[in-house]
């Protein structure tokens, strides 16, 4: 099965040229054994006594576990969000846990967004203004494992996905299943078109995302940043939740760039 498959660290052409063909590409071997458990175990905590639903979502799951912390300046995928929005004026918008359990259906296919001001809106090619990056906690190297499904080139399509497709009436034939093991990254445009694929196995499928957009957008997993966490986090990641220096609110003077460790 072809995947969208990319080295990690440094950004290259070739990843710039696979992302804008397809619209996404897979990190694998981001997150070792060890720091799979960790991450996992921090999911689970997050979901405690949550309803158990297709793709229910947790967020700011990073201000309270350390090990999701973590992943907010991952080296293996900051440069790739870098890189693909060519600045470094960038924070992150939102961090969302989901899971899905076991022996559940696909959910539905849809874009990312905002519900209140559809991106589509903007103009064509919809722009890229949250580019998640999506670390996958349990095992999905196989089919039926609750997997991402994507359209690849569908962020750049002038047409909607037919209704009758997204109801489940009619399947598309160019979906694609990725098929990824637990430790591997998946970084998305906001306008691909994907979903859950189905779940058949014992287990509840996990999915720690990490959306990040440009500097003026608002936060979507929470009003304000925790304090305590803010002071007692990095200054790179303090930089990323929004916290940095600017001469006004509006932006109109300037805007000085985080220092992003190189």
């Amino acid at each position: 099965m072809m995947q969208p498959i990319v080295k990690p660290g440094e950004f290259t052409a070739l990843d710039q040229f696979i992302f804008d063909s397809w619209g996404y590409f897979v990190i694998p071997n981001v997150l070792n054994p060890d720091e799979v458990v960790e991450c996992l175990a921090a999911s689970q905590r997050l979901h405690e006594g949550k309803p158990k639903k297709v793709s229910y979502q947790v967020g700011n799951g990073y201000a309270t576990e350390p090990s999701l912390e973590r992943l907010i300046d991952h080296p293996a995928a900051l440069p790739k969000v870098r890189g693909l929005y060519g600045s470094d004026n960038v924070i992150l918008q939102s961090g969302w846990c989901t899971v899905q359990p076991a022996h559940s259906p696909h959910g539905g296919w849809h874009q990312d967004g905002s519900s209140a001001f559809d991106f589509k809106l903007l103009g064509h090619p919809i722009p890229l203004l949250q580019l998640r990056v999506s670390y996958i906690l349990t095992d999905q190297s196989q089919p039926g494992m609750g997997n991402m499904e994507m359209i690849p080139g569908s962020h750049r399509s002038r047409y909607e996905m037919p209704l009758s497709a997204r109801k489940g009436e009619e399947d598309c034939p160019i979906r694609h299943i990725v098929c990824a093991p637990a430790g591997s990254a998946l970084v998305f445009h906001n306008a691909v078109w994907h979903r859950s694929h189905e779940h058949l196995l014992d287990y509840d499928r996990y999915i720690m995302h990490y959306i990040y957009s440009p500097p003026w957008a608002r936060y979507s997993d929470r009003f304000e940043n925790d304090k305590v966490f803010m002071e007692q986090t990095t200054p790179v990641r303090r930089a990323m939740l929004g916290e940095f220096e600017k001469p006004d609110s509006t932006y109109a003077g300037g805007y000085k760039t985080p220092l992003y460790e190189k």
